[in-house]
Formats: C-alpha cells, structure tokens, sequence
C-alpha cells in the first residue's frame, strides 16, 4: 500500500466551518451532525466512483488525456497498473472520508484477450479490493458491468441484433452481480448504454424490448438464485451516445417494468444530468420516482445549461438540489442508495489534488440543499400548502368520484341543476417560491453550527 498519491493532502478532510480559509475543509458537511433524527453522512451516503476520477485520463474526441494520473501511463502492465489505481484510489476516498465508493468491472480491471482471462483478472483484483475496503471500512454503494465501451457493444447488449453478444453480456453481468454480493454491495446498477436505436430504418423495436424485459428478468432470477438482498437498479438516459436510449425517463422506465412483469424487482438510479437532458427538472425526476415507490439512488452532478450534452459536472447549486432532497426527505429518504459523484473534472483541473477540491465542493453543496430540505419538512414550507390546494378532495364529492360512485351522468346532471360553480384559485407560484428561497437563506445561518448541533 503505496500512501503517497496524494501527498499534499494530510486527512482526513475536517470540518473548519463556513469561515475557513482552508479550501481543503468542509464549510458545511459534518458525517456526525444530526438532521431531522440522522446522521449527515446517513442521510447522504456519500459515493465515489472509479471511472471517472481514477480511470479517465481527461481525453476528449479533440485531445489527449491532461490529467496527472501515472497509473493510466501508457506501457504499464496493465494488472499492476490496476492495482496501483486501487492503491490511489483507497487512500483518495480514506483521506476525504467518504462511506462507499462504486465501480464497473472494467474500472477495476482489464478486459483480457478472452472472456476467460477478463473474468480471472476481474477475480484477482476483487480480492484485492476486498482487503482495502476491510483495512479502510469503506463500503461498495453498487457495481455494475460495462455493456458499452467495447465495440461488440456498438448495437447494444441485450438489445444487440446478435444473440452472441447478449450471451457474452448476460456472462458480463452474472460475474458482476456475484462481485457485488461477495463485496456487500447495497445495490447492482443497469446502465443500458447502448440500449437503443440510432436509426429506425434497421431497428425492430417490438423484438429489442422482449431481449431487453428477458435480460432483465434474468438478472432479477439470478439475483435471488445467488441470496443478493441489495437492489436491482435501472439508470434512466434519454439519449447520448444512441439517438433514442430505451430507458428515456423514471415514468419511461416504469411503464417498461409494469408492462413486462417487473415491477418490485427494480429501482431507478436517478441522474441529475441525464433528467435536464430528457427536458425534466432533477426535481421533476425524484418526485415521479418516490411516487411511483421506484427511488433507489442518485448519480448527483450537474449540466451545462448552454450543452445539449452529459457534462458530469460537480454539482454547486444549492437552489436545484434543494427541492430534489425534500422529495427524498419526505418520502423517507434514500435506504439502500446514496449520492454517487459520477462526476468529471474539467480538462484543465489537471492536479489530482483538485480531485479534493471538487468533491468538498460537491459534498458541501449536498450538505447545505439537505439543511434547506430538513427545514422546508419540519416548518411544513410546501405541504401545508399543497394539502390546502387538493382540499376539496376530501369533501364527500371528491371522495364520491375517486371511489366510482358518481359517473359522468350524475355529475353532468348535478352541474347542469346548478350545484357546481366553480372559480379558479391562484396557485401562489410566486410565493411558494418566495418561501423557497427564505428556506435557503435561512440555511446560511444553520449551515455552519458545530457538529453537536440539533434539528
């Protein structure tokens, strides 16, 4: 265990307050600090992820990598280089004091000559991920297999036109999932990638949904064959890189469950950045899904509102994700899931000590929207008001049209004799939005008290 990769960065990351200089403290994340009857750190469940941070080089289709990362050097064999990037990326999420961290198998290790020897390489450096997470206790959110990156992978996985290539997925999976279940993995993501179409002029989309609702249903078996008790997790992407992704949206994706029998097997892991890119709010996207009883976990980050693309920002807007942790709060909040930073750095970020920046930041901003949520659930800023606004459905009437009893005969007949004369009722969007932003205001004040504070 080499200790030095980040050497300018003592740890663990401390608390210094809103009023530290120190760009290496948190202002406002305090892991012990109690909100609403919790620990900050067991509200978040705060993730780092492999691909990202540690196995992207910061290339782009225009340049070559920029980033300080020797383990990605090229000419390195690539088992050792695989464990040098788990030695990096241990002491990076022990310094930061993170919980849980997630990865793809090829995040881990290198895709072999043939299925056999990827499946050995991904064994061996299992373990030795097993031993990192027993000498430093963090724990694995999810794992997944990458289905996209390798060109067998151009038309899909499970959807894929080849029954080949479903069958080298399905192998892909049934190796990760077992990953994930000997590594205590809370939960096992489907990202489907390439699970769409890029024109319809070859596609049969009847015939790539019935391969998709079969491979789904044979993770779903294989999970309870092998006793994994975590969470089947489906990420909704509405585009990028295929034209038109299967899994567009959480309401998208639970039409697919309902329709195929699977509804209770999975979940929905939320990405911010993939909701603004199917034209929904990151809001709009946890409250469809805690709805719907489907909220599973979040892939928090952010977009560029002036790209029409997958940006994987840090997030550092307290306003957006303010409303999407009240959802959450007030639904009973995130159980077998987490905050996942599936985030890049900028190009010119090169430093690996701005990989801290980056995730204090981020980590900071989760912390202070959650201190917005508590306060907007205790003092009742929105239900109180949304309670009001569907009053009337309590009223005998309304409970008479929820429950079948008066049909469109009867209520035409009681409207034309003069019962019903309704008047519209102002909404209040400006205020409630007033109340909104008084709820962050007044988050500046408590975002900053020492970790004995109370709710």
């Amino acid at each position: 265990m080499n200790d030095d990769y980040f050497g300018d960065v003592t740890g663990p990351i401390a608390f210094g307050g809103l009023d530290s200089a120190d760009p290496l403290s948190f202002k406002v994340y305090q892991p012990d600090r109690v909100v609403l009857g919790k620990r900050m750190e067991d509200h978040l469940r705060v993730a780092v992820c492999l691909w990202h941070s540690f196995n992207w080089s910061g290339s782009d289709v225009f340049g070559a990598g920029t980033f300080d990362r020797p383990w990605l050097a090229p000419g390195l064999d690539p088992m050792a280089a695989a464990r040098t990037k788990l030695d990096a990326a241990f002491e990076f999420m022990t310094k930061l004091g993170v919980p849980f961290f997630c990865f793809h198998d090829r995040d881990l290790a290198p895709e072999g000559r043939t299925f056999a020897e990827s499946a050995t390489n991904l064994d061996a450096m299992v373990a030795e991920a097993e031993a990192q997470m027993a000498r430093t206790g963090v724990k694995l959110l999810w794992g997944t297999a990458n289905l996209f990156s390798h060109p067998r992978y151009a038309a899909g996985a499970a959807t894929n036109p080849d029954p080949e290539v479903f069958a080298y997925a399905a192998a892909q999976v049934k190796q990760m999932l077992e990953v994930t279940h000997r590594l205590g993995g809370a939960n096992y993501v489907l990202w489907g990638g390439r699970e769409g179409y890029e024109t319809l002029l070859n596609t049969d989309l009847g015939r790539e949904e019935a391969q998709l609702a079969r491979f789904l249903t044979m993770v779903a078996e294989h999970k309870h064959r092998i006793g994994f008790t975590g969470t089947l997790l489906l990420e909704p992407k509405p585009q990028e890189p295929t034209k038109h992704q299967y899994d567009y949206d959480c309401a998208t994706v639970d039409g697919f469950l309902v329709r195929h029998g699977l509804s209770g097997e999975y979940k929905v892991n939320i990405e911010v950045n993939h909701a603004t890119l199917a034209g929904h709010s990151f809001h709009h996207e946890v409250a469809y899904a805690a709805g719907r009883g489907i909220l599973g976990s979040v892939d928090v980050n952010r977009g560029d509102y002036q790209n029409g693309w997958d940006t994987d920002q840090f997030p550092n807007s307290v306003d957006e994700l303010s409303l999407a942790l009240y959802e959450i709060v007030r639904s009973g909040g995130l159980t077998t899931g987490g905050f996942n930073f599936d985030t890049k750095l900028r190009r010119q970020s090169m430093d690996r000590t701005d990989l801290f920046y980056a995730h204090i930041g981020g980590m900071d901003t989760l912390a202070r929207a959650l201190v917005v949520a508590a306060g907007m659930v205790e003092r009742e800023t929105l239900a109180r008001h949304r309670e009001a606004r569907y009053a009337g459905w309590g009223t005998q009437l309304g409970s008479e049209i929820l429950s079948g009893k008066q049909t469109l005969e009867t209520l035409a007949a009681r409207t034309a004799a003069g019962e019903f004369d309704p008047h519209p009722v102002s909404g209040r969007q400006e205020l409630l939005e007033n109340m909104v932003n008084r709820e962050i205001w007044a988050a500046d004040r408590r975002s900053g008290a020492g970790p004995d504070s109370r709710r």
